[in-house]
């Protein structure tokens, strides 16, 4: 591996793969040392959230705390007024964890550091909005709602998805956008307490466990030549056998076995259309944002998964039509790089295929193998990294990044 390592670097284009570490506001603010360290890692790049979900973090090395509680989903920026007043689903400021203009400060420090400035910015993951806005969640076909998973056939949210991506994206500062859960979101979520994993669901029965049937979603199906009620029983019923302990399925040759290939392909009809529909909407109203802001070559990535029905934070995407449509994706890879060469088949020149690691050994990333797994990423297309995540990461974690990425130049 060493040897075919040390090829590979004699490649400019292979061997010098741009990198860019993830980091929260609270991660630099009144840490006076922390936008150093992070250039010191090697990277040329930080992609700094501006619109975030709930989440309990770990800060290892800030002065003033240790956790943070991000109590619900929020723009990390003060947002606009004239944008949201008299709208009913608008963004939520955040609480102490990032008052005021947080992003805003925070990039300050990463920029004045020599760090390129990227948004990082979650969409369709809102626990809040759901909370309080409980017709706006995806419906399962047995009638639960997934507060956490906002319908994005929903005019007013989709609407409100849009408008979200144009102003939390396009930050003083900042120079490129990476749109984080711009599709659907199903059943798989990081819960507080989680008590779901009592039977194993498949790729087929996350997807049956996902459909929407919610007042849009139901309308799409018709539109399909679908009987929403019809199609809800079919769920069910596709779905008894694995409550009742068989084993469970993967790929969609499952799921047409399960649903029936008709059905099955009306369903994707309706959600694969919606999905594109809303990720075309977004990228031109981010990029018509930059333009008015005279940010001309500002970078508009999504965070992907080339399974097209796959749902959560990488949204399942077709390769062919994102890359006609954003810069580029940004791709999971910490459990291997085999999601790369879909996207890589059709990136063109000029298109960004950022190969995604854990850094964070405690959350399953392998920092000590970076090296040979960004060479091996090289290989599938990948012409950037991304490292989850600087903040959270241990000394020792951070260390074998500043060793790997001195290795790879």
């Amino acid at each position: 591996m060493k040897d075919r390592l040390e090829d590979r670097l004699k490649d400019p284009v292979k061997g010098r793969l741009k990198a860019s570490a993830f980091v929260y506001p609270w991660d630099v603010i009144g840490d006076p040392d922390a936008a150093a360290r992070i250039a010191d890692l090697g990277v040329q790049q930080v992609t700094l959230a501006s619109a975030y979900h709930s989440t309990r973090a770990l800060t290892p090395r800030h002065p003033r705390h240790r956790i943070v509680t991000a109590e619900h989903a929020a723009v990390l920026y003060p947002p606009s007024p004239e944008r949201w007043e008299e709208r009913t689903l608008r963004p939520y400021a955040a609480g102490d964890w990032a008052p005021g203009d947080a992003f805003g400060e925070a990039a300050e420090a990463l920029a004045a550091a020599g760090l390129d400035v990227h948004t990082w910015v979650v969409l369709a993951h809102n626990s809040r909005l759901g909370a309080d806005h409980p017709d706006t969640s995806v419906v399962n076909a047995y009638g639960d709602r997934y507060p956490w998973a906002p319908c994005i056939a929903q005019p007013a949210t989709r609407a409100y998805l849009i408008d979200l991506a144009a102003e939390a994206a396009v930050r003083p500062g900042a120079r490129g956008t990476e749109l984080e859960s711009l599709g659907w979101y199903g059943l798989a979520h990081l819960h507080a307490h989680d008590k779901i994993a009592g039977v194993g669901l498949g790729d087929a029965e996350q997807y049956l466990m996902s459909l929407c049937f919610c007042p849009s979603c139901r309308d799409g199906y018709t539109e399909q030549g679908l009987d929403p009620d019809e199609l809800a029983a079919a769920v069910r019923a596709a779905l008894e056998p694995v409550w009742r302990g068989a084993p469970p399925e993967g790929g969609w040759p499952a799921i047409e076995k399960l649903l029936g290939a008709d059905k099955a392909a009306a369903t994707r009809a309706w959600r694969d259309g919606t999905a594109r529909t809303l990720q075309e909407a977004a990228v031109s109203a981010v990029r018509a944002a930059a333009a008015r802001s005279g940010a001309d070559d500002f970078q508009v990535l999504l965070h992907a998964d080339p399974v097209p029905y796959h749902c959560g934070a990488n949204a399942g995407v077709d390769p062919a039509h994102i890359l006609s449509v954003a810069d580029g994706v940004v791709v999971p890879c910490t459990g291997g790089t085999g999601l790369l060469a879909p996207f890589a088949e059709h990136r063109g020149e000029r298109g960004v295929l950022a190969a995604n690691f854990t850094i964070v050994s405690g959350m399953g990333g392998s920092p000590a193998t970076l090296a040979s797994d960004a060479a091996r990423a090289a290989d599938s297309g990948a012409t950037e990294l991304r490292l989850y995540h600087a903040g959270l990461a241990s000394d020792a974690d951070l260390e074998e990044v500043r060793g790997a990425l001195a290795v790879l130049g």
